[in-house]
């Protein structure tokens, strides 16, 4: 199999375990060259920090992405996370026309909103724009929230079933996307998994493993890193989904106890688990 390469947009937090200080590490341990497209750049995340700097280079990727066309580079799958603004989506659109080698991947974690609310400084109008953006990927990976916002379905936190599930997904279908991997569904207290559809497919595939207490931050870019460097690695959907699951599972399980670390997620402690799954 010929060496693969992978772009991830998102931004740069310097410090706290998220966006791309563990997207390159991550798709990198799974074999695959990767490649990056800082959106921004913050002294810290924004989940729990104060007086965070913030740096916007929009007006940067224009010319990388013109650099990177004349230079005849493409790549087999573009993996998108948090992004600032409605002009940064447009400019992935553009990135996923000019960027994707033939029969490459567009892979979107519409990464603004968690527990029914919106990240800090995105609004409905984003969550609208974020949705065409779904429309063109090849595969989305969002959560709960996420999925309600841009579909304009009720959010519900807890006690829902299979057809919310199924309702959720047949609407994200219906954006564009050709696959669905929803993440944080669960349907007993005691389990947490993902739910994964492809058109085509019979019935939608569900995987779950044990809900620990005390949740941890970055986890959603943590998973979507270890799905997508799985599927990239030649992984089915469905199996890179639970592998992305699992690994994650083991990342939360070693931060568990160590109240010094509340602003990330100890991944790094598990990228053997990571690295084993994929040789399997």
């Amino acid at each position: 199999m010929a060496d693969k390469k992978v772009l991830t947009v998102q931004d740069i937090s310097c410090v706290g375990q998220c966006s791309l200080t563990v997207a390159l590490p991550i798709i990198s341990a799974c074999g695959i060259e990767t490649a990056i497209l800082p959106s921004a750049v913050l002294s810290t995340h924004t989940g729990g920090f104060t007086g965070f700097t913030f740096r916007d280079l929009t007006e940067d990727i224009p010319g990388i992405v013109d650099h990177w066309e004349k230079e005849n580079i493409t790549f087999d799958a573009i993996y998108t996370g948090y992004l600032g603004s409605k002009r940064q989506i447009e400019l992935v659109k553009d990135m996923f026309c000019r960027l994707v080698s033939m029969g490459g991947l567009k892979i979107v974690d519409p990464a603004m909103a968690d527990h029914g609310q919106l990240y800090y400084g995105f609004d409905e109008a984003f969550a609208a724009e974020m949705a065409t953006l779904c429309g063109v990927a090849d595969i989305v990976i969002p959560n709960i929230t996420e999925a309600a916002l841009m579909t304009g379905a009720p959010y519900i936190g807890e006690g829902y079933d299979k057809a919310y599930i199924e309702d959720l997904i047949a609407r994200l279908v219906g954006l564009g996307a050709n696959t669905v991997v929803l993440t944080g569904v669960s349907f007993a207290a005691d389990k947490l998994g993902v739910a994964v559809f492809t058109k085509g497919d019979a019935e939608i595939s569900y995987y779950f493993h044990e809900k620990l207490a005390k949740g941890c931050h970055g986890t959603g870019d943590i998973y979507s890193s270890a799905f997508v460097g799985a599927l990239v690695r030649g992984k089915s959907t469905v199996e890179a989904a639970r592998i992305a699951a699992d690994f994650t599972l083991a990342g939360m399980k070693a931060t568990q106890g160590d109240e010094a670390h509340w602003y990330g997620t100890k991944f790094e402690k598990a990228l053997p688990l990571l690295i084993d799954a994929l040789r399997q």
